[in-house]
């Protein structure tokens, strides 16, 4: 039966060559169209996800601030302070904490025998390098035994070790912080940076030897990264810096959260729209497409009225005439399907890579968008292209199964 059914559409397609040929043609460009717009949201959800990743996106840090409310019998406008006591505390309190670190840091100018810059410098727990993902180029990240010695080491940024030693190994090289004299013994590996921002100029110290620099008593942040919700980490930080300090947990002024997981969610529901919307485009465009197989079907139908008639005065009935121009409706669509989904491959790898972030920092062609066309993708277009098949093929096939076959015998 089916082989039949689809030897008799193979033949019919045959016969119209060239009306086929520009169905089908229409068919394959609409199914392209859903296919390419599903992936390129797809590609520019991957690129946000990939912007955050560099930095991690499971971290947070908090920063003090100022009351903005009364608690605990003090007034509002007290400045928060912390402490190493609120390391610990927030290491104790926080559920899911995996890794903790105070940091302090200050611009102050940076040298070695033949250059000298303003930068900014970091003094931090090792754990830094873990919540920060501070991955090493060559060499090492400071140790908890440099911590403990309070051995004047330091870790280098990639843009500070070109401007430093250019196509020198700066291993065991010595630079001066500040006056205060430290051994290169680490290279960052460079992230995106945007403009004139100073993340790949960052120099990294121990805690300990931080006091050297600058004052280490009052922390100006602490980070640390963590598993599980965002929203009750966040809660639970709040809550035990808000006890501690004696401020209402619900003052956003008094500590700053930077919570890139938030950020994040948000940046997915943005994301998850224009992939709803790029999906809703491309059934518009394979609407159009599908419209005109409905009306080359109509027009099959007016052409074989006589060849209908024929055939239920034979003893066809009405869904055997359904069934075979639906059947013939939906091989023009499955074939225009395969075509579609074949070109929309192609024009992915040749288009390669979309400029999205490198146009706006540097080292961030990682991030830039790439038309990712997945198998859930392919599966949603597939839906979709028979829906439209289906809507497209069902009304000339139910014209041509509504004939009368004694007006449809007369017809010339």
């Amino acid at each position: 039966m089916l082989r039949d059914l689809f030897s008799q559409a193979y033949e019919a397609m045959l016969y119209n060559r060239r009306r086929t040929l520009i169905t089908t043609i229409g068919m394959a460009w609409g199914i392209a169209t859903v296919v390419l717009l599903m992936a390129y949201g797809a590609g520019f959800g991957r690129a946000i996800e990939a912007i955050f990743a560099q930095f991690g996106t499971n971290i947070m840090g908090v920063f003090p601030g100022t009351t903005s409310q009364q608690a605990g019998g003090k007034k509002a406008g007290v400045p928060v302070r912390f402490q190493i006591a609120d390391v610990d505390l927030i290491a104790a309190s926080v559920p899911g904490l995996l890794h903790i670190s105070p940091e302090v840091s200050k611009d102050v100018t940076v040298q070695n025998d033949t250059h000298s810059y303003t930068w900014s410098v970091s003094g931090s727990y090792p754990a830094m390098a873990d919540v920060h993902k501070l991955a090493i180029d060559y060499g090492r990240f400071f140790t908890e035994k440099d911590l403990e010695q309070r051995n004047h080491v330091a870790v280098i940024g990639s843009e500070a070790k070109t401007k430093l030693y250019s196509g020198l190994y700066p291993i065991g090289q010595r630079i001066r912080v500040d006056g205060v004299s430290f051994t290169v013994i680490g290279v960052l590996q460079a992230k995106m940076q945007e403009g004139d921002d100073n993340i790949n100029r960052i120099v990294y110290i121990p805690f300990s030897t931080m006091s050297d620099v600058k004052g280490t008593k009052y922390l100006d942040a602490i980070w640390f990264n963590y598993q599980g919700n965002y929203v009750t980490t966040e809660s639970a930080l709040r809550g035990a810096l808000g006890a501690a300090h004696q401020f209402r947990s619900s003052d956003r002024n008094a500590i700053f959260v930077a919570n890139l997981m938030e950020q994040l969610s948000q940046f997915r529901i943005i994301t998850a729209g224009l992939q709803v919307l790029m999906a809703f485009i491309g059934t518009l465009t394979l609407g159009i497409a599908g419209i005109g197989l409905m009306n080359i079907m109509l027009v099959a139908v007016q052409q074989r009225t006589r060849e209908i008639g024929i055939e239920k005065a034979l003893g066809a009935r009405r869904r055997h005439i359904l069934v075979k121009f639906l059947t013939e409706a939906l091989v023009i669509t499955g074939v225009g399907g395969i075509c579609g989904i074949g070109l929309a491959y192609l024009i992915s790898i040749a288009v390669g890579r979309i400029t999205l972030y490198s146009a706006m920092a540097k080292n961030g062609e990682a991030v830039d968008i790439r038309l990712l066309i997945s198998p859930g993708t392919v599966l949603v277009a597939t839906v979709i292209l028979v829906v439209v098949g289906l809507v497209s093929g069902m009304i000339p096939a139910l014209r041509a199964a509504s004939l009368d076959p004694v007006e449809a015998l007369r017809y010339e």
